[in-house]
């Protein structure tokens, strides 16, 4: 009889151990986190010289809260597994596995919910430390992309250059109005349907001669030149772009892996804390068996 009661005491789920693993996890990462903070900030020098990259801290921050998730996950696995007061090796660790799990749902909670922001009012430090995992994914990500086109967002619109080039090539000695047709006319045909290119071409040279004062022959020559030029900013902006998005999506990618990895390590350390949280026989039926 009494073996009976101890089998089924052994496997009752505490509850309240498995939410005191879960809080002393989240504590214990956010105690990891600011660690971290601060020895990230320590390394900046504010006067630019031997300041590491930016990728270079958003990989180092993305490490430390995996590696703090990890260490944090086995203790509260391990303070869940000895609070339950089970004797029984697999069920200590079981509720260290649920006290990470519970954890996992809160700090996904904070990070998609409005609770996030509310309790960033009272408890801002938590809840942003929390958050370390998206931002390290989300500035990874963020940077490759920089990376692979740096100069992407520098482009513009390369209309608006050769715009500038037609307004500025007579050296503003003739009319602003003449300028500005022409400015209009090369818009045009650079941008126009294709089927009257022929005819905007011949408009845009007329309007750039005028402007300019100058033969109609170098005229369309210029307006040729215009045309070479957008095509060149609109290719090279194409490719930026396109490299830009496939470093994104292979960052993306990577993140996700590497976060579900992250996950999987952390419930493997909180089961193995659950584990050596495990109290001895003696201490938990030396009362009942009397």
């Amino acid at each position: 009889m009494s073996s009976q009661v101890s089998w089924q005491i052994s496997w009752q789920v505490s509850w309240g151990a498995i939410f005191a693993g879960a809080v002393t996890a989240l504590v214990a990462q956010m105690i990891l986190n600011l660690v971290g903070l601060g020895i990230g900030l320590a390394t900046l020098n504010p006067t630019g010289n031997d300041t590491p990259s930016v990728g270079s801290l958003s990989t180092g921050a993305g490490l430390w809260w995996v590696g703090s998730g990890i260490v944090a996950s086995l203790i509260g696995g391990f303070l869940a597994g000895r609070l339950s007061g089970k004797p029984v090796g697999p069920t200590s660790a079981y509720h260290g596995l649920v006290s990470w799990a519970v954890t996992t749902l809160v700090i996904v909670y904070l990070l998609t919910s409005a609770a996030g922001g509310i309790l960033g009012g009272a408890f801002g430090g938590l809840t942003s430390v929390l958050g370390g995992a998206g931002s390290a994914i989300g500035g990874t990500v963020q940077t490759a992309a920089q990376t692979a086109a740096p100069s992407l967002t520098q482009v513009g619109n390369p209309l608006e250059g050769i715009e500038r080039q037609v307004r500025q090539a007579s050296g503003n000695q003739d009319p602003e109005a003449l300028r500005n047709a022409a400015a209009d006319a090369v818009r045009g045909y650079l941008s126009g349907d294709a089927a009257q290119q022929a005819q905007a071409e011949q408009k845009a040279a007329d309007a750039l001669a005028k402007a300019q004062g100058i033969p109609p022959e170098q005229a369309r020559a210029q307006v040729q030149d215009y045309r070479k030029q957008y095509e060149q900013t609109l290719a090279e902006t194409k490719r930026k772009a396109e490299a830009a998005a496939e470093a994104t999506r292979s960052t993306a990618a990577q993140g996700s892996l590497y976060a579900a990895l992250a996950l999987v390590l952390g419930a493997l350390a909180a089961f193995l804390g659950g584990r050596l949280g495990t109290v001895s026989p003696a201490s938990a039926y030396g009362e009942r068996r009397v």
